[in-house]
């Protein structure tokens, strides 16, 4: 069970009570990522996220917020995304004080001091070498740049090295007084706690201000898309790294949850279809998969494989072949029911501690979703029929609206092309 709570200023409480655990976790996050910032501050949101560990007036640098939460074996940490920045701290919940004292701290008065920003500086671009010089993690950022070329989904989160060095003091802290306010807030509290101490010392720390409108996106409107788009980064590799994808259905479209059921099937565990006859029966790859990335107003269906460099034609030919035969000939009663069983499974598991709870419920309410429990989720699950997965994946999989991106030792197009158009 769960509470949500709308405070008068616009700020969403959800609350996730759990007996059986002496942990608890004080998170607060943001409706503000890479597709709220234009090209000349793409990679402020991500920046901004790491300068709430720099100090405050009260902790005044980021060694004095280690060692106090050290100090008593806290896990903490943040993440920026395309399209919400989150911050959290799990302790034993006799410190849940700290947690909460240390976060309304950290996102309310942190220094943004000029010195601590320009040694920043060096820190991100490190970190985006670190991401490009690993091409199964770089791959997503070329794939959905391609995907959503020309959108607010088609910037990388970390920006480009020529912002992080040229972004002024004074533009970072405007985006952060912009974006970061009560109404534009969730904060969330799971494990073990009382409802009525936890309530009081959110309205301590984190104050009822004036009422203020969540942010709205800017829907994502692609262009018309006539045949297949390719993107390839040169790369001395052994093993070539691809995502082959579509553009897909909003994270709350009524068969949204059915997509997740068709990419399931196709490369969502080592008894799919892709996965069995590109690895196990062709042995092309190393590893194969499918996922669907959902955002509020769009999302992909991508195939992604890490494949020898000599057989990738082949590897993409039999891809493609993979595709257009569930699109064509449809699943099976057993496919579907596997499949359902399978996600079924990961649900409960991947829910069965308290913060994953959170996660799960305080995401959708940043989506602007009205918020499912498991169990809603579940009988959503059960009502998807062979029919409308098999409609689905005719209406999604179109060679003229696929996107292929590509890593590794290859200068030419073409043969990739004809691939995808025939």
């Amino acid at each position: 069970m769960f509470k949500r709570i709308v405070r008068k200023d616009g700020t969403v409480i959800i609350l996730v009570p759990k007996k059986d655990t002496k942990a608890v976790t004080f998170e607060v996050l943001y409706k503000v990522g890479s597709r709220q910032e234009n090209l000349k501050n793409n990679g402020a949101s991500h920046f901004v996220e790491h300068l709430m560990f720099k100090g405050t007036s009260k902790r005044p640098d980021t060694a004095t917020i280690s060692k106090e939460l050290d100090g008593v074996g806290a896990e903490f940490n943040a993440f920026t995304g395309k399209d919400h920045t989150g911050y959290y701290i799990t302790t034993d919940s006799s410190h849940l004080g700290l947690a909460a004292d240390m976060l309304s701290d950290m996102v309310n008065n942190s220094k943004f001091d000029k010195d601590d920003i320009d040694r920043e500086r060096g820190v991100i671009v490190e970190e985006i070498n670190m991401y490009e010089d690993n091409p199964m993690f770089y791959v997503e950022d070329v794939f959905e740049s391609l995907l959503y070329q020309g959108s607010t989904l088609g910037k990388s989160i970390a920006g480009p090295r020529v912002n992080i060095h040229n972004m002024s003091r004074t533009a970072l802290y405007n985006y952060y007084q912009k974006y970061y306010y009560n109404g534009n807030a969730v904060i969330g509290v799971a494990g073990k706690f009382k409802e009525a101490q936890v309530l009081k010392l959110i309205d301590k720390l984190f104050p009822v201000k004036k009422k203020q409108a969540r942010v709205k996106i800017k829907k994502v409107v692609l262009a018309k898309q006539t045949q297949p788009r390719l993107q390839i980064i040169k790369r001395d590799l052994e093993q070539v790294q691809l995502i082959l994808g579509f553009p897909s259905l909003a994270s709350n479209d009524k068969n949204y949850l059915a997509t997740q059921v068709l990419s399931n099937i196709l490369g969502g565990t080592m008894s799919s279809r892709l996965f069995l006859e590109i690895r196990e029966r062709r042995g092309l790859c190393y590893f194969v998969k499918s996922q669907v990335q959902g955002y509020e107003d769009i999302s992909s269906l991508a195939i992604q494989a890490g494949l020898n460099k000599v057989k990738i034609y082949e590897a993409l030919q039999a891809i493609k072949d993979e595709l257009n035969k569930i699109r064509d000939k449809g699943i099976t009663q057993e496919e579907l029911k596997r499949a359902k069983e399978n996600i079924r499974g990961r649900l409960i598991l991947r829910l069965e501690s308290a913060s994953s709870q959170l996660n799960f419920l305080a995401g959708q309410e940043l989506l602007d979703q009205k918020i499912k429990d498991l169990e809603t989720k579940l009988k959503e699950l059960d009502k998807i029929s062979i029919n409308q997965i098999n409609n689905i994946s005719k209406q999604i999989i179109k060679w003229p609206n696929s996107n292929l991106a590509i890593i590794g030792p290859f200068d030419k197009k073409q043969k990739f092309l004809q691939i995808l158009k025939k």
